[in-house]
């Protein structure tokens, strides 16, 4: 944990944009009486306002720190990571913007936690700063967000229920409904544009990282199937989120000497599982062609999303199948709006956790599952997201 004396508990980086404010109110809502936070950002006229709002949420904001700090300016990044314990960061996308807060955090020994889906800039963090973060005792924590918490900790927690020391076969099935943000729609563009920086950046990080030489981990690669155990269609889900997973089984032991994650997103009816997989390959190839692509950029501008309205209505689900020695387990990890709501809910309470809360000892690019595990489940259990046996 970073130095107790620092002047500011949790620091959120992007507070004035629209998953920033979410998270922002939250805080202000949530946030222990004695906990000391701050809001950064490049503007300050766009901090007071937001300070403004969330004292008429709660009267204490009125005294909130402002620290201004931008991408561009690695000195004013520094002052930040150097006066906290943990900085949330809600810019993105992260391929663009991200590195130059993580390489602050890790020489600064400052926990770092972040919204990215992006499997191209977490692999890239791990292979730049990993070790450093290791050498100062900073835990950064990428994925805090629905991409990965639900699916990792929903993991975790499935695993738990199943005997140790025996091979686990596991499959995540989710289902959600919601609409994106600007920011959530920019990162999936761009990162469908860098397929080939991604697979390069993950080859970087398979050469560089240490596996367990006495256990197996591995991803089941099942194509499309009729699933009768969650009566769906079972469609393979390439998101970050299985990787995740697999990196908390490698670091903990109670995953057991033979791992296997499969993930998939469960729809009902054939038709629109065909529907959806055309849709994201048509973005997928448009996203390629640069043109395009900027076209597709310019559809949202930087703080668009959905209303309150269309918040309430959003919704998750995700069923996890598990079998281990001849048992099995079905759990549910389930929650309100996945992108904005419970999102900012879930990045949070991840960064109120490392601040306070007693944790196992843990350093350098960490997940959820590892760094926090069942003292997220706990916090998040208590704020309404459900983690259920079924």
């Amino acid at each position: 944990m970073a130095d107790s004396s620092r002047s500011h508990d949790v620091v959120l980086f992007g507070a004035t944009g629209f998953t920033g404010g979410l998270t922002a109110e939250y805080l202000a809502r949530n946030a222990p009486a004695d906990c000391k936070w701050a809001l950064a950002g490049r503007n300050q006229a766009k901090l007071e306002a937001l300070r403004e709002r969330l004292a008429a949420l709660n009267p204490a904001c009125a005294d909130l720190g402002l620290l201004l700090c931008d991408v561009e300016d690695p000195a004013s990044l520094r002052e930040v990571a150097e006066s906290a314990r943990v900085v949330i960061t809600t810019v993105g996308p992260y391929i663009n913007y991200g590195e130059p807060l993580v390489a602050a955090c890790a020489a600064a020994g400052t926990d770092y936690t972040d919204l990215t889906g992006e499997p191209e800039f977490v692999d890239l963090m791990y292979v730049r700063h990993h070790a450093r973060a290791a050498e100062t005792g900073a835990r950064l924590v990428h994925a805090c967000g629905f991409d990965s918490i639900p699916h990792d900790l929903g993991a975790l927690f499935t695993v738990e229920q199943l005997p140790e020391d025996v091979p686990i076969d596991l499959r995540g099935f989710v289902t959600a409904g919601g609409k994106p943000s600007a920011g959530t729609f920019h990162s999936a563009i761009t990162g469908f544009s860098r397929v080939r920086g991604m697979n390069k950046a993950a080859a970087e990080r398979k050469r560089m990282e240490e596996r367990p030489s006495d256990r197996r981990v591995r991803g089941n690669k099942a194509k499309p199937y009729r699933d009768s155990e969650v009566d769906a269609w079972a469609m393979p889900l390439p998101t970050i989120d299985p990787q995740v997973v697999l990196r908390s089984a490698r670091a903990l032991d109670r995953y057991g000497p033979d791992f296997t994650y499969g993930h998939f997103a469960a729809v009902k009816h054939l038709p629109v599982a065909v529907a959806g997989v055309a849709g994201v390959a048509a973005l997928f190839t448009l996203a390629q062609i640069p043109p395009v692509r900027d076209f597709l950029l310019g559809r949202m501008e930087s703080g668009d999303g959905p209303s309150p309205e269309e918040r309430g209505k959003g919704w998750f689900k995700v069923t996890f199948v598990g079998k281990a020695d001849g048992q099995k387990v079905m759990t549910e990890v389930s929650g309100g709006d996945p992108g904005y709501g419970e999102t900012s809910k879930m990045l949070a309470e991840a960064a109120l956790c490392l601040a306070h809360d007693e944790l196992p000892e843990t350093a350098g690019q960490v997940t959820t599952a590892q760094a926090m595990g069942r003292p997220l489940v706990e916090r998040l259990e208590r704020q309404g997201i459900g983690f259920r046996t079924l």
